[in-house]
């Protein structure tokens, strides 16, 4: 079976992406795929910095959008942008990721969206030939 990863989600003032995958893991690091796609050409993104996430919440849904704000906030304040995501672990209300890319550099990395935040208008998770998630963005 062939998924296709994320796909983008016209929104009347904001953008929102709908993401695929096997499994739960695979929506979520498909998700930060696509959050990223939205705000970079991921294609000129290396793989030279790895870093682990650990995350908690009240539910998946939560989890999803804690997931998505710390990779943005790791973006806004820290400068870097992500590539690949393997989630490894994760259960209702929590997560365990490591994150691949490098330091985002205007002189190599196209700026396309830029993304202020993650909502909580129209989330939702499904299980439908595999999982999706909904998830919209306050650009």
């Amino acid at each position: 079976m062939n998924i296709q990863d994320f796909e983008v989600m016209e929104h009347t003032a904001d953008v929102g992406i709908v993401a695929h995958g096997h499994d739960l893991k695979d929506v979520f690091a498909n998700a930060a795929y696509g959050m990223f796609s939205l705000m970079t050409n991921l294609d000129e993104v290396k793989e030279e910095r790895v870093q682990e996430i650990t995350l908690t919440a009240d539910d998946r849904e939560a989890l999803l959008v804690e997931w998505l704000n710390e990779l943005l906030y790791l973006f806004e304040v820290h400068n870097v942008v992500f590539k690949r995501c393997e989630v490894y672990e994760l259960g209702e209300h929590g997560l365990q990721a490591r994150v691949f890319g490098e330091r985002f550099d205007t002189s190599r990395h196209e700026q396309k969206l830029a993304i202020k935040g993650i909502t909580y208008h129209l989330l939702k998770i499904e299980k439908e030939n595999g999982y999706k998630a909904q998830v919209v963005f306050d650009i």
